[in-house]
């Protein structure tokens, strides 16, 4: 049975409306597969970049966070541990850049990252401006590497991708073609 139809021809307003929304999903189901393929790479450059240029700025002398580092690290001169750590860094974003050195660069972030929470203990005056909500920016430059860490797992979690990729992706498709197969079986009812 046909659907109905205004008088001059266009289809009813839930047709057009139903049509949008596949429309719709789409191009959104587009959008998001194209973030889903660019936004770990995209990621995993953007975290090189971060730990190669922080890291480089240590080895050159011109680092805003060498003090903080010297006053954590006191039992180590400063102008000995603080290119050191610029090293690491720089290695870091290397190997993170570097695909086949990705597990190398995560190992080596994580080996690091416990230090950079030392402040929070050795240093709070610094770290807080109010304990404990109020961060100076000393400590927000601190707690931004939560965001690093979450991003080193996300990362990390790919290390495998080749395996797991064409799992992923014949798990979509069959996902995709489930959804429009109940698409086509609830447009058949209506028409009925």
């Amino acid at each position: 049975m046909a659907s109905p139809e205004t008088a001059d021809g266009d289809s009813t307003d839930g047709e057009r409306l139903r049509a949008v929304r596949e429309r719709f999903d789409r191009v959104d189901r587009e959008i998001t597969r194209r973030m889903n393929r660019l936004g770990i790479p995209a990621l995993r450059v953007a975290l090189g970049v971060v730990f190669v240029w922080f890291g480089g700025l240590k080895v050159i002398g011109g680092s805003p966070a060498a003090d903080l580092v010297a006053a954590t690290v006191y039992v180590v001169p400063a102008e000995v541990f603080v290119p050191i750590l610029g090293v690491w860094e720089v290695l870091i974003g290397l190997c993170l850049l570097y695909r086949p050195l990705i597990r190398v660069g995560i190992l080596l972030l994580f080996l690091q990252m416990p230090g950079t929470f030392l402040p929070v203990v050795l240093l709070p005056d610094v770290v807080f401006a109010t304990f404990p909500h109020e961060l100076t920016v000393e400590g927000q430059y601190i707690v931004k590497n939560l965001v690093i860490i979450g991003a080193a797992l996300v990362v990390g979690g790919t290390v495998r991708g080749d395996e797991e990729e064409g799992e992923q992706e014949g798990q979509q498709k069959e996902k995709e073609g489930k959804q429009e197969e109940e698409r086509k079986q609830e447009k058949e009812k209506e028409e009925r």
